[in-house]
């Protein structure tokens, strides 16, 4: 046994406290048993051994369990394979090449591409939320004045 196991003791309460004094109750409930069949480790020493010995039909030392044979087998892992590295071949450069192309006195060749127009982002939503928000306003002024009416109403 290790030094581990020889310090701590495994209690287990196996016999109900019904028909006992309370006294006897208590101490069971004192070593931190909850239920029946409940089992807790505490230290082995001789001030919890004298409790245990205090109640003997109700609680009982066991021994601590044996671990499964197959947690005693190493883990291994199995990961994914490496990806393989990706060549880039470099991209021929077409515009030295264009103007290597021009003569001395022919103008160099020029790019009709366009660039890139910014892209430009509607706010629809915006405006309809703005709209519907107003109609609300409006809607809750509306009955208002009606109330007033009828609150006028009803005094004559």
């Amino acid at each position: 046994m290790s030094d581990k196991t020889a310090k701590t003791i495994r209690i287990k309460w196996v016999r109900s406290g019904i028909g006992f004094t309370y006294h006897q109750k208590t101490i069971v409930r004192s070593l931190g048993l909850r239920k029946l069949n409940h089992t807790v480790v505490r230290p082995d020493t001789p001030q919890i051994r004298g409790v245990v010995a205090s109640v003997p039909h109700l609680l009982e030392i066991v021994e601590s369990p044996v671990p499964p044979a197959w947690a005693s087998i190493p883990v291994y892992t199995v990961h994914p394979p490496a990806p393989a590295p990706v060549e880039t071949t470099p991209a021929p450069a077409a515009a030295p090449a264009e103007a290597e192309s021009a003569g001395p006195g022919e103008p160099k060749a020029e790019s009709h591409e366009k660039p890139a127009a910014p892209v430009k982002t509607k706010a629809p939503k915006a405006k309809a939320a703005k709209a519907k928000s107003s109609k609300k306003d409006e809607e809750e002024e509306k009955p208002a004045a009606k109330k007033s009416k009828a609150t006028k109403g009803s005094k004559k």
